[in-house]
């Protein structure tokens, strides 16, 4: 159990972070919020790479901030920045980081070669990380945060720079490995927490707006998500009155499926999905 109380962070005189309490149980959960809503603040805290201006956090009892080997000794963490050394292969380079988290001899080599067939890169091992795309640089990241079969798991932004394949098989790898274990994903898409995540965390500029379970969030969107058809020429005011959601072409004329009240001629309502709902968080903030 993770157990967030008052997390707060400034730079100078921005606040990055304001004041986030959660409880944080085994499975999934989906930290979800724009670019600059304090996602990688919060997951640099809890990983004891960055330290709280106020506020505390525990992992299984255990004072995160005067006891931070406590939580590193569980941690798999992929930040969002993840650098490598590219002179090393994808082995070696798994090798090294398993050896500085205490893992040896045969024991070491089974974990790396396991975990090169769990992200697909088995074929690629012993090519130099400098010659990787950067979704194979991705998937090496994701292979060195599981090195340790950590109890707590913080991923951020994982699945940046894979194609939508890669995407589907990180999100079952979550699935799977979420069972008895903490696992918190950070991302700025809807669709890589709707598939894998128990609950939901919304934040928007620092704060956090809503913990829910994924179904929750739909139920409160329903009767608010609405769809109209527009003509070309009207696009751009109805862009402009109406939290767009998404468009699509039409030889009649577009179709704005939009949240909020049903401010526009012919609106009709729609069944709401989880982006719906994420956005409808949003612009209530």
């Amino acid at each position: 159990m993770l157990e967030i109380q008052g997390l707060t962070r400034r730079y100078g005189r921005t606040l990055a972070l304001d004041d986030v309490s959660l409880s944080v149980g085994p499975g999934v959960l989906g930290l979800l919020g724009p670019n600059g809503a304090g996602k990688t603040t919060l997951m640099s805290i809890l990983a004891t790479v960055t330290r709280p201006s106020a506020g505390s956090f525990a992992w299984e009892g255990r004072d995160g901030l005067r006891d931070p080997f406590a939580v590193r000794r569980a941690l798999g963490y992929l930040p969002q920045d993840f650098g490598l050394h590219g002179q090393l292969t994808a082995r070696e380079f798994l090798r090294y980081v398993g050896r500085l988290k205490g893992l040896s001899g045969r024991a070491l080599e089974q974990r790396v070669a396991q975990l090169l067939e769990l992200v697909n890169l088995h074929a690629a091992a012993d090519r130099r990380l400098s010659g990787y795309s950067g979704g194979m640089r991705q998937r090496v990241g994701i292979a060195q945060a599981l090195l340790s079969d950590p109890r707590l798991l913080i991923v951020d932004e994982p699945t940046v720079g894979l194609d939508p394949e890669e995407r589907l098989r990180f999100r079952n790898l979550l699935s799977e490995i979420a069972h008895g274990r903490v696992v918190i994903l950070s991302t700025h898409i809807v669709s890589d927490v709707e598939a894998v995540a128990e609950r939901i965390a919304v934040l928007r500029r620092g704060r956090l707006l809503t913990l829910a379970r994924p179904e929750e969030l739909l139920r409160s969107a329903e009767g608010r998500v609405f769809r109209a058809l527009v003509p070309p020429e009207r696009l751009a005011d109805a862009q402009q009155r109406l939290a767009v959601s998404s468009l699509t072409r039409r030889p009649e004329g577009v179709q704005v499926r939009f949240v909020g009240p049903p401010e526009w001629p012919g609106a009709e309502p729609v069944e709401p999905t989880l982006e719906d709902a994420y956005l409808l968080t949003q612009a209530a903030a």
